[in-house]
């Protein structure tokens, strides 16, 4: 399995520095339109190569798609702490019934409940036979 990664990544690595090179040339990418610039004050825009524009847009498109699973999947991380709740109750609840059943009973119950012992031949006789008939 590990081979297998490192080879994914080698790969990834090559495609990436392949893409890097293919692409050397220089973009201007600009975050508010040039007609809304001297209201939004400064300058909203950026010159790079535009493999680090290329990349710099994976990595936004990652990020927010890690977000927005996050988000969307709160509702089964709520529901999953719940039921972990609900199940260490349950568990503490089984423990003391567990507690309370394994308690000492009233006096008269624990002496019927006790299992019978064989009685002792009687003194003298000095055989364990049983008598004749």
């Amino acid at each position: 399995m590990r081979a297998i990664r490192v080879f994914f990544f080698v790969i990834l690595a090559v495609v990436l520095m392949l893409l890097a090179a293919a692409n050397r040339q220089l973009v201007t990418v600009s975050l508010v339109p040039e007609a809304l610039a001297p209201f939004a004050g400064g300058q909203w825009s950026l010159t790079m190569p535009a493999f680090v524009a290329l990349f710099l847009a994976m990595v936004f498109g990652v990020l927010l798609g890690l977000v927005w699973e996050w988000i969307r999947e709160s509702h089964l991380r709520a529901e999953s702490s719940r039921r972990a709740h609900d199940l260490a109750q349950l568990q503490r609840e089984v423990g003391d019934l567990r507690r309370t059943h394994a308690a000492p009973r009233d006096d008269v119950l624990a002496i019927l409940d006790e299992p019978r012992k064989p009685t002792a031949a009687p003194a003298g006789t000095g055989s364990t036979l049983p008598a004749p008939r």
